[in-house]
């Protein structure tokens, strides 16, 4: 599976980039995440519930950064596993670009991979419930950038 897409957040980009990088807000803004740790500056290791039509199952995985060029880019791998429903695996491209001084227009490319019961699901149903989640998560970052933004 293959997505990308971009979203504009009204914050400067090394708010932005902080935000990223910060377990806390990544925690409250990623659908359905139990918990989120920092195991080293570039690893995190975290457990998520997510439901993809009839499947509901519990993730626990590891996060990896690498390619960093703070606060332009750096790709994202991660590697999770579900017990019966399967794994999933994957990374994503992600680059901030300034438009203005206030806000920043994050762009992601995403490509992964599913196996066991959850592969078994559909490619449409797959993607879609992809795309809800992914909105579902920028909507919340945000939010949370722009709230922290506007609490300083």
């Amino acid at each position: 599976m293959q997505m990308s897409d971009s979203q504009r957040i009204p914050a400067p980009k090394e708010k932005v980039w902080a935000a990223l990088n910060d377990p806390a807000i990544l925690k409250q803004c990623i659908p359905g995440c139990q918990s989120l740790e920092m195991a080293s500056p570039t690893e995190m290791t975290a457990t998520v519930v997510i439901r993809i039509g009839p499947v509901k199952a519990t993730f626990g995985g590891k996060v990896t950064l690498s390619d960093l060029d703070p606060p332009n880019s750096y790709r994202i791998n991660g590697e999770g596993t579900g017990g019966v429903a399967g794994f999933a695996k994957g990374g994503a491209r992600v680059k901030l670009e300034s438009d203005g001084p206030d806000a920043t227009v994050l762009h992601y490319d995403v490509d992964a991979q599913i196996g066991g019961k959850l592969a078994q699901l559909g490619g449409r149903l797959i993607d879609s419930t992809a795309k809800k989640l992914a909105g579902e998560f920028f909507a919340a970052f945000g939010n949370a950038v722009t709230a922290a933004q506007a609490a300083e």
